[in-house]
């Protein structure tokens, strides 16, 4: 595994457990919603840009693209 795949790896599972946290789910939980909602899909294409971004803008991003398919969360500050 590449270092830049290790750091996108990394990433991902801290942000997947400060989405977990943020809405009080558990990380298994929070991954299959992400998952399911085209969360991690959207990470992954923009990767690039939200990983330049603090955690609670990323998640706050997530929380939208999901809940445009049908996801259920509403991420307020």
């Amino acid at each position: 595994m590449s270092r830049s795949e290790a750091n996108k790896l990394n990433f991902i599972i801290a942000l997947v457990a400060e989405f977990a946290a943020t809405f009080s789910i558990g990380e298994k939980q929070a991954y299959n919603y992400l998952k399911r909602f085209k969360g991690m899909d959207y990470l992954s294409e923009f990767y690039d840009v939200m990983h330049t971004l603090s955690f609670e803008e990323t998640i706050s991003s997530l929380a939208m693209v999901c809940n445009r398919n049908g996801g259920k969360l509403i991420y307020s500050v």
